[in-house]
Parts: C-alpha cells; structure tokens; sequence
C-alpha cells in the first residue's frame, strides 16, 4: 500500500473528525450521526495501517483520535452498586467457571502431591530425621502441642485477619506471577503442598492423623480452592503468553488480565470466609464432626456458587470481563 496516497485519501475525513470533537457537546443531530460514521471509518483505517503500513507517526495520530472519539461515542460510566452486584452474580463465578479446565486438574494434582509428600515423610523415619529432632517433633505433634495450639495461639479477630492476608496475598501472586509462563506459580503451589504433606506425614508417624485432618479441613477445604483457583487461572494467564489463539498476543492478555484481576478481587473475599472459619471455628469447643461438617458446606456453597451462577452467566456470554461497553475496542486483524 503507497502509504502517502492513503493519507492523501483519508486526511480530510480525520481532520474532520477532529473539528466535532472539539466541539464536544455543540454537536447538531447530523453532526453527532456524522461523527459515529467517521470513528468507524478511522477505527478501519487504523486497523489497515497497522496492518499494511504500520507508520509510527501516523498510528500514533490515529490512534489517539480513535480513543477520543469512543470517548464521546460511548461516554462515560460511574461504577455503581449495580456493578458490584453483577461482579458477585455474573462477573466473577463466570470467569472461575471459565477457568475450571485449569484449577480443578491444578487442584487434583496438588492433593495427590501433597498425599505423596505425606506418605513419604510418614514411612520414612530418616526423612523425618532431616526434619527436625525428635524431641522437637515429639513436641510439634503430641496432644496439646503446636500443631493443635497454632490456632488458638492467638485472638481469633487477629488471627483471622493475618491468615485472610497472608492467603490473599499468596492467591495474588499467583495471578500477577502467572504472566511469567506459570512458572512461578508451580513454586507457589510447590511451596504450599510441601506445607501441607509435611503436617499430614508428621501428624500420621504419631497416630494422630485424625486430629491434624479434623484441625486442617474445616477451613482448608475452601482456602485450598480458593489457591488452587488462583493458581489454575495464572497457568492460565501463562499459557496465553505461548498460545494467544485466534486473536492477538495483547488482546488475549488484556481479556485474561483484566479477569485475573477480577478474580483476585473475588478471591479474597472466599479467603476472608475461609480466615473467619480457620479463626473462629478451627479454635472453637465444637466437636471435630461439627467443625467438619462446616468446612464441608461452606466448600459446597461455593463449588455451588461457581457451577450454577458461574455456569449460568458463562452460558448467556459473560466471560468474567468488563462489560463490552467498558471495555477497549478491538480493531479488526488482517487474515
């Protein structure tokens, strides 16, 4: 394409476009009709520039005047209650919904490790040895001992608040940190399997595996899921850096980081549910059954959250994006 002459072709209609928009609201009916076609026009002509000729100069020109017209064409939004209520209906168990081809097998594997982890430490008296010493084990794993105390260690409001940090902060990362092809995301997950299997392999050598089960599931049940989600959606986000499918490498990211980060808002109210359970409920003189069968509903009530809302919203289009009114346009791509 003679990259000269197409400016020659086009540049009255961008200089057009350019005087109604300085003349912002003074627009007459025809005006405001005529300034809608001519966005559409220079959203085109932009996209055949990028595509055919990509001017620095001039793809920098157009695309500032395509940004100032959408402005005026869609206007402005307030966030509303409204928004806040379609993120928690819709916007965020869509996009966990969306994603659960990642976090459930995320979610699987990570258990199995951590069993593994579990079993090997449990059968292996050596490796418990590397661990720590006996008399420190003795005391990390005997009735009464941290294991137990750990969660009574502290006042329950406070304590609820450290973990709810610490988990939020934990399931951020793994969001931020999945743009990195997923790599730091596996360490995460490593990091809190190995946590995990080392309770459950210590806890099963001294007979007491139903005591660190009964203090571990009636919160960890939804603060897992709430990780492996978080983990599956930054593998997610990394697999779109090697693979962005159909669309551009920066379309695809900006969709899947504009959800990831959806997501770790969502997320972190599941881990505040969860920090209340583990602070008030772990603690609490409830026999073991009770604060088990708590853990069990709230983890149902969210899988129920995510497969019917979730399902629903993603069936009827919701992607756990913007709204498309919100959202930056996509320029056609060149075949």
């Amino acid at each position: 394409m003679d990259l000269d002459v197409y400016v020659t072709a086009h540049r009255a209609e961008w200089e057009r476009l350019d005087q109604l928009l300085r003349r912002g609201a003074k627009l007459t009916g025809a005006e405001a009709d005529e300034l809608v076609a001519l966005y559409q026009r220079t959203a085109t002509h932009l996209s055949i520039v990028q595509s055919s000729a990509p001017d620095p100069m001039l793809t920098a020109r157009l695309t500032q005047l395509v940004a100032r017209a959408r402005a005026v064409v869609t206007g402005t939004r307030r966030s509303s209650w409204r928004d806040a209520a379609r993120f928690l209906t819709a916007g965020f168990p869509a996009a966990v919904y969306r994603s659960r081809h990642w976090w459930v097998p995320t979610a699987v594997l990570s258990t199995l490790l951590a069993i593994l982890i579990g079993w090997w430490i449990g059968t292996h008296p050596e490796v418990q040895a590397a661990i720590g010493a006996p008399d420190d084990l003795r005391e990390m794993t005997r009735p009464g001992g941290q294991y137990e105390t750990y969660y009574s260690s502290h006042p329950a409001a406070s304590f609820a608040a450290q973990v709810w940090t610490n988990n939020a902060r934990a399931a951020a990362m793994c969001l931020v940190l999945g743009a990195f092809l997923g790599i730091p995301v596996l360490w995460i997950l490593f990091l809190n399997m190995l946590n995990l299997g080392v309770g459950i392999g210590l806890m099963s050598s001294a007979g007491r595996l139903d005591v660190f089960l009964g203090l571990i599931l009636p919160h960890g049940l939804l603060e897992l899921t709430a990780v492996f989600v978080a983990a599956g959606t930054g593998l997610r986000l990394g697999w779109t850096v090697i693979d962005p499918g159909p669309r551009t490498r920066r379309a695809a990211l900006a969709e899947r980081g504009r959800a990831a980060v959806g997501m770790a808002i969502g997320l972190a109210l599941v881990l505040f549910v969860s920090g209340l359970i583990e602070g008030f409920v772990t603690p609490s003189g409830l026999p073991t059954w009770g604060r088990i069968t708590l853990g069990i509903a709230a983890e149902l009530a969210f899988l129920t959250y995510v497969y019917v809302l979730g399902g629903r919203a993603s069936r009827a289009g919701d992607q756990g994006d913007l709204e498309e009114a919100d959202r930056s346009a996509e320029l056609p791509t060149a075949a």
